[in-house]
């Protein structure tokens, strides 16, 4: 796992074809109105509590508990997801030690997984990922790369998918290494099937604005059980717990009384708003099955509701639909970019060849998607898309 250096290399050209300004938005997050938050802000003023695990806090982490079938307890909220992600860390190996520096991290990754794992102290190692799974697979990982400086392997679920617990707690088992799963945008998914997928191994997920489930700013771990979730609330609290004696490596990371009233809002709200983003799925499906490419088009419930992709055949293809949706004024996002290695600050982390990150990041397309995007939109996504292939019908 020695060192590398990333080539010269540049993100996915899209061409100069003629553009206007995208009139379809990549993303439109839809939070709860004013008139949904005022009971909850009028509880904050009547408490003048405003963070450190109020009771609006409180209230939300118990009712996420229900929501992810989880025991009362086991869930901590968190300031963001990344602060979720350190908590989690912090909380379960602590920070990196010298004869244990390294963390493995999928290169498929947002850049916010490496930012969280080095604020813990470790060192990256960007892994490729399965084919199938689009994430870290234990069982190579174990027998094919050195694993005798590694402290911590953190797993991510691709585009909100969860990844189940087994093969990671018979990783952890054998190899004794710390494993935490970074589930960022994974709450709707992990919400309907939490079986397999919640346990033992913390799951961290974010809550930001643009999630299907959302507090503006904000996130959780699901810890599993009471007893890692104290960890887990000292982790992001100074080292605090019942006194104001710091005792393990910590930061701030809680989650203030008004996004709590956010997320609390969010949960009210949750079942209308999780059929809006389905009947919107449901549009993708039927406008790409009418272009001749509903084969490539990767939704819900394959990844997170947050997520609509479409899966080009190579870097051309994807650069082609690239220039088509500009031209055709529609928003995009390589949502992972380029890889996590391919951001300048990362640009020499130590990685194994990285075939199958690589070329996924460059060819899943973020397509647009909102609780609210209108049918029109969505056939205007779908042609641009067929016109920028050698496969659709135009």
């Amino acid at each position: 796992m020695a060192a590398t250096t990333a080539s010269e290399q540049h993100p996915v050209d899209a061409g100069a074809a003629p553009s206007r300004e995208p009139s379809v938005p990549v993303l439109r997050p839809l939070l709860p109105t004013a008139d949904r938050l005022l009971p909850y802000l009028a509880r904050i003023d009547a408490t003048r509590t405003y963070s450190n695990w109020g009771p609006l806090v409180d209230e939300l982490q118990e009712r996420l508990c229900s929501e992810l079938g989880q025991p009362q307890g086991s869930v901590v909220c968190a300031s963001s997801g990344t602060a979720a992600l350190v908590g989690a860390i912090l909380a379960t190996t602590g920070r990196a030690t010298s004869d244990r520096p390294l963390a493995v991290v999928p290169a498929l990754t947002f850049v916010g997984t490496a930012l969280a794992v080095e604020e813990c102290g470790f060192t990256l190692v960007a892994a490729d990922v399965d084919a199938t799974s689009w994430t870290l697979d234990p069982s190579r990982l174990e027998q094919e790369l050195d694993l005798d400086r590694v402290g911590l392997v953190v797993p991510v679920t691709p585009f909100g998918r969860p990844i189940p617990q087994g093969p990671w707690k018979a990783f952890r088992e054998q190899t004794g290494i710390p494993v935490v799963i970074d589930g960022a945008a994974s709450f709707d998914l992990t919400a309907s099937e939490s079986q397999g997928v919640l346990g033992e191994i913390p799951v961290t997920m974010s809550f930001h604005a643009t999630k299907a489930f959302a507090s503006g700013e904000g996130g959780c771990i699901a810890c599993g059980h009471r007893e890692a979730a104290v960890d887990a609330l000292r982790a992001l609290n100074f080292g605090f717990y019942e006194d104001r004696n710091t005792v393990a490596p910590s930061t701030n990371g809680k989650m203030s009384e008004y996004h709590a009233a956010v997320g609390l809002a969010e949960l009210d709200g949750w079942p209308a708003k999780r059929a809006r983003f389905e009947d919107v799925v449901a549009l993708y499906i039927d406008a790409f099955t009418r272009v001749g490419l509903s084969d490539r088009l990767v939704s819900a419930p394959a990844v997170g509701l947050s997520y609509v992709l479409f899966q080009a055949g190579d870097v051309a293809e994807s650069a082609s639909v690239q220039r088509s949706l500009r031209a055709n004024g529609v928003d995009f996002r390589l949502w992972y970019g380029r890889g996590v290695h391919r951001h300048t600050y990362f640009a020499r982390v130590a990685r194994e060849r990285l075939d199958m990150a690589e070329g996924l990041a460059e060819r899943l397309i973020g397509l647009p998607v909102a609780p609210d995007l209108a049918p029109g939109d969505v056939e205007r996504v779908a042609e641009a898309v067929s016109a920028g292939t050698s496969g659709g019908t135009r």
